[in-house]
Order: structure tokens, then sequence, then C-alpha cells
């Protein structure tokens, strides 16, 4: 599969580039960023350019779109009117309108829509959700969702903590992920009941904290955090609880904990996994190392996503756009005091 990459000078983008080189089934047809020396400096052999129609003019058969979130919607839009499949960062746009405008493209192009939550390949959170699809933990009871960091000194630009770019605050960051991670164990989100709060960095529009009640169609609830002020720095977790005993999965450091019974309240058996591997490996290179794997293993699935096949880790264009109608349905339960119930809208298929 050829695959271009826009944005390809990035910190994100330039490991989608090594991907792209490195996966025996893809190969770089062509990178673009906003500076000609700096697309050079990634390209390798492909072209390079910094004009969007010429990047556009290459063969290929895919793009991957590692850019800003405030100017994803007209590259995907433009993308889709190529005729090419998508894979692009999270969040897919600042707005819901915007996601809704991709995802629609998408469909109507009949093109395949990848998001970029790649925590999902991350070791122990892809561990947690195979223990809970094999069914080891019994039928799920309820959910706890956390992710956060330290604030503001975290980000490298302003644009990524400003509404008007970013979409939000510490829903649309880490928090994001961390929805998706909630969606991704529970299947659906169909109702939100939350309180986003702004008392910290008094960012406009960027929340600093948000809490929240996520339920799937049956009801199940996941219990939601996502946080700006964070005394300990970065961390994610996420808990799903069983009739049969329990399965964590924490970041950083990457571990898991899984607690099963024969019974409820029978006797517990706990197994740990601690990854030592990727502590040393992070610790002497850097996290970046862990996030270029998830992004290679997303990379073969996308691939596998513009075949037609389902019950992929990867997350499609609906993941994509209910991260987003989710938090937009935070503010709006802020506002209201009511939860906000959303359409069960399920995988997005090529058609």
């Amino acid at each position: 599969m050829r695959i271009g990459v826009i944005g390809a000078a990035g910190k994100i983008g330039q490991m989608r580039v090594q991907n792209i080189i490195d996966n025996p089934d893809t190969v770089l047809a062509a990178v673009m960023d906003m500076e000609m020396h700096r697309a050079v400096a990634v390209a390798q052999d492909a072209p390079a350019f910094s004009d969007l129609e010429r990047f556009f003019d290459t063969p290929m058969d895919a793009v991957v779109i590692s850019t800003p979130a405030h100017v994803r919607e007209p590259l995907c839009l433009r993308a889709f009117e190529r005729g090419l499949h998508v894979l692009t960062e999270k969040p897919l746009s600042p707005t819901v309108a915007g996601a809704r405008r991709i995802v629609d493209a998408a469909a109507k192009a009949g093109k395949a829509l990848g998001t970029g939550f790649n925590m999902r390949y991350y070791p122990a959170f892809a561990h947690m959700k195979d223990v809970v699809t094999s069914g080891q933990i019994g039928q799920i009871d309820h959910v706890r969702v956390y992710g956060g960091h330290d604030g503001l000194g975290h980000f490298a630009h302003e644009w990524e903590y400003q509404a008007e770019f970013s979409g939000g605050g510490a829903l649309w960051d880490v928090g994001i992920h961390m929805t998706d991670m909630a969606r991704h164990i529970l299947g659906e989100i169909t109702s939100v009941y939350g309180v986003a709060t702004n008392t910290v960095w008094n960012v406009p529009g960027s929340e600093d904290n948000a809490v929240a009640i996520f339920k799937n169609p049956e009801g199940i609830p996941a219990i939601y955090q996502a946080s700006w002020n964070d005394w300990k720095g970065y961390k994610s977790a996420v808990e799903v609880y069983g009739s049969l005993g329990m399965v964590r999965a924490s970041y950083a450091p990457m571990q898991n904990l899984v607690i099963t019974m024969d019974k409820p309240g029978g006797a517990a058996k706990k197994t740990r996994k601690f990854y030592p591997e990727i502590m040393l490996r992070e610790k002497l290179k850097s996290w970046k190392t862990t996030a270029i794997q998830s992004f290679g293993e997303e990379l073969a699935d996308f691939v596998r996503l513009t075949h037609g096949e389902a019950g992929l880790r990867c997350a499609d264009g609906h993941a994509g756009l209910r991260a987003i109608e989710i938090a937009a349905a935070v503010a709006e339960s802020t506002r209201t005091g009511q939860p906000v119930e959303l359409e069960n809208i399920g995988d997005m298929s090529i058609k």
C-alpha cells in the first residue's frame, strides 16, 4: 500500500514516516510539511512537498494526517475526494460538526477512516482488553478510567491547549484517549453525565478537570476523570470490574493486575505484569520508543481496515467521532446539570 504523510516533520509525523518505511506491506509514497527543508529532511527516498496539490497528485492509496487538529478537516475531505483511505491523529476535529463532516465524507467515498487512538496498542491496555474479551473476569459490572498530567508545562506549543485549535482542555488531550478506552471496553457509550471545571489554569474554553459517568446501551457505567493538575505528572489507568474479578492497566510505568475468582466472593488469584523491558527501554531512550511501536501495530491494523476487515483493535471513524461527541456532552451536561443521550452508532464499515 502506497501511503503519504502530511505533517511528516512533526514529532508524531516522523514516527509515522518511520513506521511506513519499516512495514513490509507499505511504501512511503510522499511526505508533506509546511517548510520544504523539513519535509526533505524526513522524506528519505520519497518525494517531498510543501504544496498540498502537488502532494496529492502523487500516486498513493492512503494518507496519514499528523497535523494540529484545527487543520485536519480540509485535509481529510481533500483526501476522500481523491479516493484515498485516511488515518488521522486524534481528535478528528476541534468541533463535533467538523468531525461529523469527516465521517460523512469517508462514508460517501467508501473509504476507510482510522483515528489514532494508539493507546489501544500499549501492551498493558491491549492485555486488559484481551482479558475482558476472554471472559476471565465474568460479566462487566463497571469501569473506572483516569488520565491526567500536571498541566500547561506538559505542552510544547500554546496551540496544544487552546480550545480554538485543540477543541478544549483535559477532555480533548490525555482525556480523549481515556474516553476511547472506556468505549473500547463498554462497546459503545450512549449516556454522558458530567462536570467540567476551569479554576486552575483559567484557559478560556479549556477545562482543567472533568468528572463524568458514561453508560453503554445496557446501562453498564464507567466512572471517568481527566485532569490537568495531577501532582504526580502523566499517568493513565483503566480498571474493569466483573462478576468474577477485575483487570487493571496503567501507564507510566506499564503495568497490569488481574484478579480472578471461580465465583463471586471466592478465593482470589492475582496475576501481575510489570514489563521491565519497556521500563528499561524508555529510561535509556525515550517514551517515544513505546509510542512508535504502538503506531506500527496500529498501521498494520489500518491496512487491514482498508481491506474491509472487522473486529480489529484499530479505532475507526466512529470511535473518533464519539470521543468528540462525549467531550461536547460533558460540557453540555455541565451547563444543564442533566445527562446527555447519544445515538448508538457502533462500528464504521466501508460500503
